[in-house]
């Protein structure tokens, strides 16, 4: 929804996919507007490419002689880049995209925060999903590839909801605040606090810290939706609002529990909230965090005057994200799997889910060490009992390994002889060729090949694309392929 021109925007960094989605934004809001990057590759070339954009595929100060009224900076730029130094230099306006996106979009609507360590972008995709289908013009801004959205951003209609990812990492290099605390929240969702981002927060206090904050915004009148089985219950005596609480917790105003699976609709779940009718929570993504992911959505959509009975039904046609349990490859009756896990405990969920999902079936685990948090020794032990639960493990190379020191760096090969220590199949890479290689010859048709990294694992699964002379295959949210 357009009104009316409002300036010329440049975005530098415009490949990644919150960047993408605020110029998606600004064109909808009347904006002109430009962005660069270096060379762009899909998924981020194509939406470029879909929203028409000029984007210079390098950084250089040319690209803002065309003197726009801002320049939004993305938060993987920092002090050396052409156009920073060139922004700084000419004195030209710029900001953050969660600053920007506050004072041009957020002020207007009504904005629901959906925050946490973990689902971040598959709740904000199920609660855009409810309002959109309900009819309600909402917003969003997704940080992944929701399928079913003709982009991951809206504008919605001023005075809507807009449901938009609240990351707790930092906003730029120029603005060090956590991303949420610019989202202005009327509504906010925490599904759990556990350490992560630890190239910017030194300790868990520290990041308990972001959460008060933001939980501190939320007006008397707004919303606080929180999960009561991780530790972000804890936070809830820092809202000046109402608090609702969800999750399998006994004690939970929304609470969950497993109900008869459906061979047709995968695990259901029931939804009993203390006031109201119990509702059928069907065809989720597997495993018990989406179900808590779903409820979550619910109870957000539930503020807006969707029933709980109709967002129900509404979840149970959601397509999916890409990157979430997605089936990019069939060969030969082996099935692989991309899933963004990165934390220990999103890789245990997602095994957890891989496991409900084929008991019966052989599941390899393949992992690349990426995050600022896996990168290091800190978690090792968790990372292997999450690993433990599948049947065989590969890990390829520490991501970026030479800028961390060897007693700080986490030891893939001494991982994976404590695997073999507990009998399990466990295999460390120093190349992902290579990798590739004895994962494609060291599987057997009908086997589950889950492999799990925020980023692109090297090339792997481009290699095993061609390795199999196959294409991909269409996603089925319920697993049922």
């Amino acid at each position: 929804m357009q009104t009316g021109i409002r300036g010329k925007v440049h975005f530098s960094g415009i490949g990644g996919v919150a960047m993408v989605g605020g110029a998606r934004l600004a064109l909808e809001l009347g904006w002109t507007v430009r962005g660069s990057d270096g060379p762009l590759y899909p998924p981020a070339s194509e939406l470029v490419h879909k929203l028409g954009i000029p984007v210079a595929n390098s950084y250089n100060p040319e690209n803002l002689d065309w003197n726009p009224d801002i320049v939004v900076i993305g938060n993987a730029l920092s002090r050396g880049n052409p156009e920073v130094e060139t922004v700084l230099s000419r004195r030209l306006r710029f900001a953050s995209l969660p600053k920007w996106l506050r004072e041009n979009l957020l002020r207007e609507r009504r904005p629901v925060v959906v925050a946490g360590t973990h689902g971040k972008t598959t709740t904000t995709a199920m609660a855009a999903w409810i309002l959109m289908r309900a009819g309600i013009q909402p917003g969003w801004l997704i940080g992944g590839q929701p399928f079913g959205f003709p982009f991951p951003a809206a504008a919605g209609a001023p005075g809507s909801p807009f449901v938009i990812e609240g990351d707790e990492y930092d906003s730029a290099f120029f603005d060090k605040r956590a991303k949420f605390l610019h989202y202005l929240p009327e509504v906010a969702l925490v599904m759990s606090i556990e350490f992560d981002h630890g190239d910017i927060y030194r300790d868990l206090d520290e990041i308990d810290t972001a959460f008060e904050r933001m939980l501190r915004q939320i007006p008397r009148e707004g919303l606080l939706i929180i999960c009561a089985d991780t530790r972000a219950i804890l936070l809830r005596n820092h809202a000046y609002c109402p608090v609702a609480t969800y999750g399998f917790s006994p004690d939970a105003d929304w609470r969950l529990e497993p109900a008869a699976s459906d061979p047709d609709a995968g695990q259901t779940w029931r939804v009993i909230p203390k006031n109201g009718k119990p509702v059928t929570l069907r065809r989720l993504p597997p495993g018990r965090h989406n179900a808590q992911n779903a409820l979550a959505a619910l109870v957000a959509a539930e503020r807006f005057g969707v029933s709980p009975r109709d967002a129900a039904d509404l979840l149970a046609e959601f397509p999916g994200v890409r990157r979430r349990m997605e089936i990019f490859l069939r060969h030969q009756d082996r099935i692989f799997i991309d899933d963004f896990a990165h934390h220990p405990t999103a890789v245990r969920a997602t095994l957890e889910a891989a496991r409900g999902r084929w008991p019966s079936k052989t599941i390899h685990a393949v992992f690349e060490p990426r995050s600022n948090t896996t990168v290091t020794r800190r978690f090792a032990a968790e990372l292997e009992d999450a690993l433990a639960l599948v049947d065989a493990v590969w890990l390829g190379p520490v991501y970026r390994a030479e800028r961390l020191a060897p007693e700080e760096r986490l030891d893939t090969r001494s991982l994976a002889d404590r695997l073999r220590a507990r009998n399990l199949p466990a295999q460390a890479f120093d190349e992902v060729p290579a990798l590739a290689e004895a994962l494609w010859n060291g599987t057997q048709p009908g086997e589950i090949v889950l492999i799990m990294s925020n980023g692109a694992f090297g090339g792997l699964y481009n290699i095993l694309r061609e390795r199999s002379q196959g294409s991909p295959v269409p996603p089925d949210p319920t697993g049922s392929q």
